[in-house]
């Protein structure tokens, strides 16, 4: 928590998907944090999944519940996120309508992840929007992906999940951060306040080269070696011997540094070596080298 606040301004809270903290362990999240420092609140299962947005008691109750912790933690948004089953029918449109419709919100601006490909459909997308506008809610989307039918006057919020076979498995290049930067700047023009967030495995280290880019104009270095010692640096980073496969699982998502800026996925890499076992990095780099250059 030290080297988060050191780094960043905010966080998004997960853990209030899985359970409802007690008030005084959020008023202690609230005391170890700095003053300035904000927490945006992503909203319990239960609004999302169990209940699925619904106008009834249980929903509204359960929306009480957060809204009291987004008040002790002095928290200015709530995330809901629905899941992928959850698609843009008319009954759940109208459902939602109804929810965010009767719900006390009170100062908390609200924002909605919707999952699944059937929300990318151009109908789907119009209805969408139309409902986000006349409820005050905005769109949260991975803007790599697909963009925001909708932010408001106060709010853009956008989740960067990545672009890997797995989800959450993704470290972004240099050139896809200078992308999200971009599209960024366009969603949140007409807000208030953007938020951007990662939601990847090497999410630290992605947000903290992006702030560094923002202010500097340059990307730091992922590591300081570059080139094939880069390579064996990563891989160096497991227990041996290991397999091909297990390779992959493990470092195919991460990135290495050919030259100063320029970066290869080791996916591109490792899947040249043979179906075999290594003993250890040095072998592994000795194939790699043998088999083609590093590019």
């Amino acid at each position: 928590m030290a080297r988060y606040f050191q780094t960043f301004n905010v966080v998004e809270l997960n853990s209030t998907f899985y359970r409802y903290p007690d008030p005084r362990l959020v008023e202690k999240w609230r005391r170890t944090a700095p003053e300035s420092f904000e927490f945006a609140v992503k909203a319990h299962q239960d609004i999302s999944h169990n209940l699925r947005l619904r106008p009834s008691e249980q929903c509204i109750e359960a929306f009480r519940k957060m809204k009291e912790i987004c008040s002790i933690l002095g928290s200015k948004v709530l995330l809901i996120q629905t899941p992928g089953s959850f698609g843009p029918t008319p009954e759940n449109l109208n459902s939602v309508g109804d929810f965010f419709g009767i719900v006390d919100r009170g100062d908390l601006a609200l924002a909605w992840e919707t999952r699944g490909e059937a929300w990318n459909s151009r109908d789907a997308q119009e209805r969408l929007r139309s409902l986000l506008r006349e409820v005050e809610v905005a769109h949260v989307t991975d803007p790599l992906q697909a963009m925001p039918v909708h932010s408001t006057a106060r709010l853009a919020y956008l989740r960067l999940h990545g672009l890997g076979e797995r989800m959450y498995y993704y470290q972004f290049t240099d050139k896809e951060l200078e992308q999200v930067l971009a599209k960024t700047s366009d969603i949140g023009g007409s807000s208030e306040s953007t938020y951007l967030f990662f939601n990847n495995l090497s999410m630290f280290e992605d947000a903290k080269r992006l702030i560094a880019y923002q202010r500097t104009g340059r990307f730091e270095p992922l590591f300081e070696t570059t080139g094939w010692d880069a390579v064996r640096d990563m891989i160096g980073r497991t227990r041996y011997p290991v397999s091909r496969s297990s390779l992959l699982k493990f470092f195919g998502w991460r990135l290495a540094e050919v030259e100063r800026g320029a970066q290869v996925r080791l996916s591109q890499l490792l899947s040249r070596l043979s179906k075999r076992s290594y003993r250890n990095p040095d072998e592994i780099v000795r194939e790699l080298r043998g088999e083609s250059r590093l590019a």
